[in-house]
């Protein structure tokens, strides 16, 4: 493909992100990845390049733009040299016409920039939530041994995190076939080391999704104990399996839930967890350097639900937890509506039975009940992470 060709692809690519993020379809990454399963004739080169035009411009653009041309003239308009491969050749972007509006920059539209300001995200810390995300792992203790790290790495302050450089091709090493690795954001990590998961103890996942997180519990217990994942989400709960196989977590019981029935289907557990992990559905404000178009999705309507499901979720976990066990709330949000806010709401509710203790976490600022990890302070996704405990 030629310079310009690739623009163009990109421009292609863009009108289908922008079309997804409007009507709730697929993610950019399976975008870009299904546009070139189409097109075998791009080399590994074009689709480097290509994909890389693609977030730039997601990455520059702060409201939804009109149109994938739209977008990609914000980007032209800093630079010549891209400006210039509008030049209407084959396969080529067609000129620049005087009239034609490039879309707008921005960290975001305008309401969820008001909404992260009044949550203390503003400046430098807001733009830094579309810089790129280097690449952190967890080494696994249950597997340690079993291999070599690989070779770059540097550590977190995470206890068993490692930091690799973006694009690293960490699932194509022995150590992360063997299990001794699982890649994982360090404010993720440091979430779990919130949970004081310890070998022995009966501990439930709520929103296990994937199982990233009941992993490092499973670690954390030593193998010891009782760990229940729980999802409502019966696709992203199947991908647990394999991974616990892989990691030698053998503790791990998966049960599916159906929503709002939540309560029903852990009655057998109601008062007997030492430790409850809620790591709830959310926004995902913290996670932008990741999934850039994320932010065009966004309403002030889903925000709404998702403040809703987090407090009701907030009240099942409470009913399972054991006097003097321990509930942990975790949100990949910045906004206060569904960490801080969301946190005292709880203790609001809940009275004198509860309260919140202090985290001595390695990274990370107070933030009402609560602290919080920024990617401009701390260098890991965006979390809220408050522990409380049942008196």
């Amino acid at each position: 493909m030629t310079p310009a060709a690739r623009v163009q692809a990109a421009i292609e690519i863009l009108d289908l992100v922008i079309a997804a993020a409007r009507n709730n379809g697929a993610p950019a990454d399976r975008i870009v990845a299904d546009w070139f399963k189409a097109r075998r004739f791009a080399g590994s080169g074009d689709r480097r390049a290509v994909r890389d035009l693609v977030f730039r411009t997601i990455r520059a653009c702060g409201e939804v733009p009109e149109n994938g041309r739209a977008a990609m003239l914000l980007l032209a308009a800093g630079d010549a040299t891209l400006s210039d491969l509008f030049d209407g050749s084959r396969h080529a972007p067609a000129p620049i016409a005087s009239h034609e509006v490039p879309a707008h920059s921005g960290v975001a539209p305008a309401w969820l920039v008001e909404a992260l300001a009044l949550s203390g995200i503003d400046g430098p810390e807001a733009t830094a939530l579309l810089d790129r995300a280097p690449l952190d792992i967890r080494v696994n203790m249950l597997r340690a041994g079993r291999a070599e790290l690989p070779p770059g790495g540097e550590r977190t302050v995470a206890p068993n995190g490692w930091r690799y450089p973006h694009g690293t091709p960490i699932e194509d090493t022995a150590a992360w076939r063997e299990g001794m690795i699982e890649v994982q954001d360090t404010g993720s990590q440091l979430a779990c080391e919130a949970a004081s998961a310890r070998p022995g103890e009966s501990v439930i996942d709520l929103c296990a999704g994937g199982g990233g997180k009941t992993l490092a519990l499973a670690a954390a217990m030593e193998g010891l104990g009782r760990l229940l994942a729980t999802d409502t989400d019966r696709t992203r709960l199947s991908r647990l399996p394999p991974r616990a196989e892989r990691a030698g977590a053998n503790l791990i019981e998966i049960r599916l839930l159906d929503p709002n029935r939540e309560a029903q289907q852990l009655a057998d557990w109601q008062g007997q967890a030492d430790a409850v992990l809620v790591d709830a559905p959310c926004s995902g404000t913290g996670t932008w350097r990741r999934n850039p178009e994320a932010r065009w999705r966004l309403t002030p309507s889903q925000l709404e639900r998702y403040v809703a499901v987090q407090a009701r979720l907030l009240d099942v976990a409470a009913t399972l937890v054991r006097p003097g066990g321990r509930l942990i709330y975790v949100t990949c949000s910045l906004l206060d509506a569904e960490g801080a806010g969301q946190a005292q709401a709880f203790l609001d509710r809940v009275g004198p039975g509860w309260t919140a203790e202090p985290l001595a976490l390695p990274a990370g600022r107070p933030r009402g009940p609560g602290v919080r990890l920024t990617p401009g302070h701390d260098g890991t996704d965006g979390f809220f992470i408050a522990r409380f405990r049942a008196l």
